[in-house]
């Protein structure tokens, strides 16, 4: 994929859900493109629809109206086996809750992904990738026992593993102290620019958000 190409693409995007009070929409006529190796904070006050969109974005989710282009394919040409294989292979998550397994170790939870993903070695890798998020101590233990920190560097690792095209993060340091949220933002950063990612980040925080190349700011579900 040349520099010129798009990685991600929003095109009139909408996104309704029918309520008790009637029909409410979260989100309406987004259009933006991203493309391969940007950073781009998604921002806007709590209820802006960030996540929504977010979700979207990976797939996670259908639009009511417009559609979301990925790595060159539409999302909604895909069936949810074809979105989840062409996540598994492309996409990265980070989220503000973790997402752990908490039956897993920390390497196990690392491992996940690339064994899912075919990736030969997935134990060498998962070990590698801890080490380099700080957790060379850590491999054996379960998620209870880690700090929240911990338990996000360990995220980051897994998301990095299967070397991703794309990285969606949200709110990746919201549950997180300051010391521990920049320890995450730097080592986020440091990541994605070694694996040559797209990273797209749903972020409050205008630190965060400035760090990356562009910001999209959203108020009341519309793209300003």
């Amino acid at each position: 994929m040349s520099s010129t190409e798009k990685v991600l693409s929003a095109n009139h995007l909408g996104k309704s859900v029918v309520s008790s009070d009637g029909v409410l929409t979260i989100l309406h006529d987004i259009c933006f493109e991203i493309k391969p190796g940007e950073s781009v904070a998604i921002t806007g006050s709590s209820g802006s629809g960030k996540s929504t969109l977010l979700g979207l974005l990976a797939g996670l989710d259908l639009p009511s109206e417009g559609n979301v282009t990925l790595m060159g394919q539409n999302l909604a040409a895909l069936d949810e086996d074809g979105r989840a294989k062409l996540r598994g292979l492309q996409v990265g998550f980070v989220f503000q809750s973790f997402q752990l397994l908490p039956h897993l170790t920390a390497l196990e939870n690392v491992m996940l992904p690339a064994e899912l993903a075919g990736i030969g070695n997935a134990k060498g890798e998962a070990m590698a990738w801890l080490e380099r998020v700080g957790l060379s101590e850590r491999f054996d233990h379960f998620p209870k026992t880690l700090s929240g920190g911990e338990q996000q560097r360990v995220a980051l690792a897994r998301a990095f593993i299967t070397k991703p095209a794309i990285l969606f993060a949200d709110e990746p340091t919201g549950s997180l102290d300051e010391a521990s949220g920049n320890r995450v933002i730097e080592l986020l950063f440091e990541l994605n620019k070694a694996n040559h990612s797209t990273l797209v980040l749903v972020t409050h925080d205008p630190a965060l958000a400035g760090r990356c190349q562009r910001q999209l700011h959203l108020q009341g579900g519309r793209l300003l």
